[in-house]
C-alpha cells in the first residue's frame, strides 16, 4: 500500500517506526525511507508486535515537515506531527483497542500486560490523533462505517490498487495440473484455512492449492487430504501462473479489504468468499463469485460447488478487477491531497 502511494508521490520520504530491508518489499530500497530511534533495536525489526506498547510516543515525537503528509494507518501512523494538513489513509481503526478480543488473544507475557494496562489511555491518544487529520480516507465500506462509529468522522472510501500484474512472468509449478481452487492467505486462525481444508476432505472430486505460511502449516498439512497441496510461500512469477491455472479462488479469512479476489479477477477467475468485511466491496455475487454466509466446512464446501458447477464470463471478471488499478487509485488521491492542500 504504501509503495503505491510513494508511485503517487516520487521523491517524497517515507517516515516509518522500523524497517527490516530483508522482511518486505525490494523496492523499498531504492526510496528514501527515514526510521524513528526504536529502528536500532534490531530484534524489533522482526517482531513488530513487541513494540506495540511504545508506537503511540514514538509516532506523537516523529516530525513530518510537508505541506500535506499522507498517512498510511492501521493504528498509529495518524498520530504523527506535521507541519502542514494531514490526510489519513484508514486501514483499519487500531484492532488492539477495539477489538482487543481477537488481537491481544496473541499477546502473553510483558508485551501482553503492558498493552491491557495502556488501553485507556491509548485510546483517548489514538482518538486525539483521529482528530488531527484533515481528511479520511477509508479502505473498504466496513472499514469507513467503522471510523464513523470510533471518531465520528465520515471518510472517503478508495480502495487500494491491485498489486499483482497479470501480464507478468509467469514460473509453472511442476507437477500441477490446471484446474483447482486455490486459496492464498497467511495461515493464522482468524484466516479460516483450516476450515477450507476440511471442506475439500468432503470434495474429493475438486482439488485445493494452499499458497502462504504462518504458524498454523504444519498443523494443517497433517489434517489435510491427498487432494489439498501446500505451496508454502512463493515468488511472483509463480503466483501469476498459480492464478492462470485455477478454476477459482477460495477466500474464507475476516478481512477488512478482500484483495485477493481481485487477483482473481485479474485473470478472469471467480471466487467462493465469505460474506463479511471487505469481501463485500471486491466480490459481487453471482457475477464475479458466490458467498458463502459462515466460516465452516458446510458452508465452504457447498459454496465450491456452485462455483464449480456454475459457468463465468473471465471478460466481466477482468473488467471487475480494472476498476481497482493503480491509475485510478493514483489519480483520486493525488485529488484529494491537491484539495486538502488548497483549503
Amino acid at each position: 500500500m504504501v509503495l503505491a502511494m510513494s508511485g503517487a508521490f516520487p521523491g517524497a520520504a517515507i517516515h516509518t517506526s522500523l524497517y527490516d530491508p530483508a522482511g518486505t518489499f525490494p523496492e523499498f530500497r531504492s526510496l528514501d525511507v527515514r526510521t524513528s530511534v526504536i529502528d536500532r533495536l534490531g530484534p524489533l525489526r522482526s517482531r513488530h508486535r513487541l513494540a506495540l506498547p511504545v508506537l503511540a510516543p514514538v509516532f506523537s515525537a516523529m516530525r513530518v515537515d510537508a505541506e500535506v503528509a499522507v498517512c498510511s494507518s492501521s493504528g498509529w501512523a495518524h498520530g504523527a506531527a506535521v507541519t502542514g494538513r494531514k490526510v489519513v489513509y484508514c486501514h483499519n481503526p487500531a484492532r488492539w483497542l477495539y477489538q482487543p478480543d481477537r488481537y491481544l488473544a496473541g499477546f502473553s507475557g510483558v508485551a501482553g500486560a503492558a498493552m491491557s494496562t495502556l488501553r485507556p489511555a491509548l485510546e483517548r491518544w489514538d482518538k486525539r490523533a483521529a482528530r488531527s487529520a484533515d481528511r479520511y480516507l477509508a479502505n473498504s465500506t466496513v472499514v469507513r462505517d467503522r471510523i464513523r462509529q470510533t471518531y465520528g468522522i465520515d471518510a472517503e472510501i478508495l480502495p487500494p490498487p491491485i498489486a499483482i500484474d497479470p501480464g507478468g512472468p509467469q514460473a509453472e509449478v511442476p507437477g500441477l495440473d490446471p484446474g483447482y481452487l486455490l486459496c492464498v492467505s497467511r495461515l493464522l486462525a482468524y484466516k479460516n484455512v483450516g476450515a477450507v481444508v476440511a471442506a475439500f476432505a468432503r470434495l474429493p472430486e475438486q482439488r485445493l492449492v494452499v499458497v502462504g505460511t504462518g504458524p498454523l502449516a504444519g498443523e494443517l498439512a497433517a489434517a489435510a487430504g491427498p487432494n489439498v497441496t501446500f505451496t508454502g510461500e512463493v515468488s511472483d512469477p509463480t503466483l501469476r501462473w498459480l492464478y492462470h491455472h485455477a478454476a477459482g479462488l477460495v477466500a474464507a479469512s475476516y478481512e477488512d479489504f478482500g484483495l485477493t479476489p481481485l487477483e482473481a479477477a485479474a485473470y478472469g477467475k471467480p471466487t467462493a468468499a465469505l460474506r463479511w468485511g471487505g469481501y463485500l466491496d471486491t466480490v459481487e455475487d453471482g457475477t464475479t463469485g458466490v458467498f458463502f454466509e459462515q466460516p465452516s466446512v458446510d458452508d465452504i464446501a457447498g459454496a465450491v460447488s456452485v462455483l464449480a458447477s456454475k459457468a463465468w464470463d473471465p471478460d466481466v471478471l477482468v473488467a471487475h478487477a480494472g476498476r481497482f488499478s493503480t491509475a485510478r487509485f493514483t489519480a483520486r488521491l493525488r485529488e484529494v491531497v491537491g484539495e486538502v492542500a488548497a483549503q
